[in-house]
Order: C-alpha cells, then structure tokens, then sequence
C-alpha cells in the first residue's frame, strides 16, 4: 500500500477536492487517504476554542455557527441537495462534538479544551472526502484516527504510543483493506486512553502519515502540495528560489529542526527507521516529478538551503548577583521552560548571560517569564527572525543580511544561524 496525505489547500474548495479524483483514480496500488482539515479551518477552530476558555462562550457559539454554515455548504456544492441530505446526520455529529468542548470552557484545562475542539476539523473534512469518493464509484472506508493512534495526555503536543498505536493500526486497517481499495482517515489528531482527544502539533498531518506508513510498512508516502517541490528556501520570500529533485532524510530533519514549514519536524524519523521514501508532490499537476527525500542520494551539491523562522522572541536571561551560568543553572532554566511546553530554537551562553529564541506564543510566553524572574533578570527582544544557512557562501549571506539588524550569530563551517530585526 502506499500513504497519500492532502492538506487544507489541496481540499479548501469543492472544485479543488473533486481535481483530486484523477490522481487517487491513477494509484496503482491500495491507498491510506490522510487528510488535514479544510484550508482556514483549523484557525477558525482555534478562535472557538479561544472564547470558550475565556467564559465567553456565546462568542463560541456563534463562531461555531459559521463553521457549520461553511461547511453544510460546501457539502451541498460538492454532492448536491440529497448527499446533502443524507450526509448531514453525521456532520451535525461533529457540530454536537464542538460543542460539548464548548461546554468544558473554563472548568478543564485550556490545552484540554483545545484539542476537544481543533481535532473536528479532520472529522468534517473526511467525512466529506469519503462520501465523495463514494458518490463517484471508489468505495472506500472512513476511519476515525483517534482509534488507531493512542497518545499520552500532554494535550496539544503529546508523545504516540508507536508499539500500541502499531497494533490498533494494524487490526483496523488491514481487514479493512481485504473489502476496499482506499482508506480514508485523518492527519493530525489522536487519543488518549480515557478517550479525550488529542491534537499532533500544528502542520502534523504529515506526522500521522509518516507513522501510517511506518506501522503498515507501506512502500511510500506522497504528501501533495501546491508547490512542485521542496525548494531551498521560500519561494514567497526568495522568488530565486530552486527546486530539490532529490534530498536526504538527514537534510530534511536538519531544515526542519531549522524551521522550514514545507515538512513537519517529527515526520521523518518514522520514514527513516525503515526506508520508506517520501515524496513531495504538485497536486495542481501530478505529472512534475516533485521531490523524493530517502536514506541516500547520488553524489550531489546542494544549493544554499535558506529557512526563515518568524514569530520569534530573544530572551536574555542574567543572574541577578552575577554569578556564573553553570550546567546546574541551565539545566534548572530548561526544566522550567519544558514545564511551560516552550521549545528553545536557539541557545547561547556566556559568563553570566543565557541568550534563548522561542516561538512567540503570548500567554504561555508571560507565565515563563514570571517564573523566571523570581530568580534571574529577563529582558525580551521582540518581532525578531532566526535565519537560518546551510551550506551557505558569504555572497547568500551578504544578500539575505541586507538591511536586517544582528542579534546573535551562531557560524559552523556549514551552517550559520542569525537572528535578526
């Protein structure tokens, strides 16, 4: 079997889901189907979530008006008034599952509360993916990801049981595979074992797709984009930007933990451990070759491979009597940000000074703070960027640094780190 994931803007329009048709028509082998929510809607369901844990949830609700109105009509559009008809049981299903969430505002945990909420994206959008199917003669079966990925309970970013989920995974989905050709499920989401729902990471539908195919052993993933590629840097920000035909699994994990946006960061260790290859591709036209990430490629030269990190903050981070930064002091302020389920993007340190980038993520951001400040002197460095050059040349770094202001530099002979304002 091989593994297709499609994200939200391969979906966000009914036209755009029917174009897909050719391309799973064209599998030549059995398909796992993982699709992300519909474009713009995992945001949307951040708002509701938002007002719920701040008591207004007349605000929810009225959020949550919306989402149904949207999507009851792009379910109309897609498979006319009677597979409107007859669908709209199980999507009202997935309204009564938000609210419930709805409810929960302000007597759980916000995380809690969240991934309540954000996980029905996937649930809308796969329903209506697999009935589409249906309607057009692929007979298929939808399956609920949360029963076959288990997590533990660190709600919106939990660790996956791989030998539990392995076993679900396996005992739901080949037996289903002896009566249909496709499976259709969802990215991104999982449970815990008092089955309360939990939430991958933002972008970790193609984390779900790497673990389907790790416990499937399936002979390839395909993530389809509106790209043609990866490129060695965004197209958006770098218009000179170029495709990679071919790009290792080690070069990838690298220009993830680096930030790039294109692969999720935990998606290719899954790959790796048994040589599934992953490919990149253009959904807008399946014929460009795309980009294959596997163990090894031919001998090869990349080009400069620039990632851009935005929404970041510096923080700056000094004893208060002036003492040294130990090992001890350090590992002490880690614990504090792991405690606070902040990731630390880059680190420096000095005699008496400790120099931490982290993703701006407000409330989470003012409780660290608070805590750190008890003990040290913490002064923050706003609307920054870590940039980010492998394998880079001083002429790349000359350009990208026009006209942006040095916080910090970090230089290895391949690598060189930047953050600048």
């Amino acid at each position: 079997m091989k593994i297709y994931k499609f994200g939200g803007a391969s979906i966000a329009t009914p036209a755009a889901m029917k174009n897909l048709l050719s391309i799973i028509k064209n599998a030549d082998i059995p398909l796992v189907i993982v699709v992300s929510a519909f474009g713009k809607t995992t945001n949307a369901l951040e708002q509701i979530a938002a007002a719920a844990n701040d008591g207004d949830k007349d605000k929810a609700r009225e959020l949550l008006l919306h989402i149904e109105l949207s999507h009851n009509n792009y379910a109309l559009e897609l498979l006319g008034e009677e597979g409107f008809q007859q669908l709209l049981p199980r999507l009202q299903e997935c309204y009564t599952e938000i609210q419930w969430a709805i409810d929960d505002g302000g007597i759980q945990s916000k995380d809690y509360v969240y991934d309540q909420i954000v996980c029905v994206g996937e649930l809308l959008s796969t329903t209506l993916f697999s009935e589409y199917l249906r309607s057009e003669g692929l007979h298929n079966k939808w399956l609920d990801a949360r029963d076959m990925i288990r997590t533990d309970s660190i709600y919106r970013d939990p660790n996956v049981d791989l030998e539990l989920s392995g076993t679900l995974t396996r005992n739901i989905i080949l037996p289903a595979l002896q009566e249909v050709k496709y499976i259709v499920t969802q990215g991104f989401i999982g449970c815990t074992d008092e089955n309360n729902s939990t939430t991958l990471g933002r972008e970790g539908s193609d984390y779900s797709a790497a673990l389907f195919a790790y416990m499937l052993d399936a002979v390839s993933v395909t993530i389809w984009k509106d790209v043609k590629g990866l490129y060695n840097a965004d197209p958006r920000l770098f218009p000179n930007a170029v495709q990679i035909d071919e790009i290792t699994y080690i070069e990838v994990i690298e220009m993830a933990y680096f930030g790039a946006q294109v692969i999720h960061p935990k998606t290719i260790k899954p790959l790796e451990n048994k040589n599934i290859p992953l490919y990149v591709k253009c959904f807008l036209d399946e014929s460009i070759k795309g980009t294959c990430i596997k163990k090894e490629i031919d001998a090869y030269q990349y080009p400069p491979i620039i990632v851009v990190k935005k929404n970041q903050v510096l923080l700056n981070i000094r004893s208060r009597d002036l003492s040294f930064i130990t090992d001890d002091s350090i590992s002490k302020i880690y614990n504090t940000f792991a405690a606070h389920q902040i990731k630390i993007n880059l680190m420096q340190n000095s005699a008496i000074n400790l120099r931490l980038g982290v993703t701006y993520e407000a409330e989470r951001l003012k409780k660290l703070v608070d805590v750190l400040s008890r003990d040290h002197i913490v002064t923050l460095d706003k609307d920054v960027e870590i940039l980010t050059i492998r394998h880079y040349t001083n002429n790349i770094l000359e350009d990208v640094m026009r006209g942006k202001l040095r916080l910090l530099e970090q230089k290895t002979p391949n690598t060189i780190r930047v953050v600048v304002q």
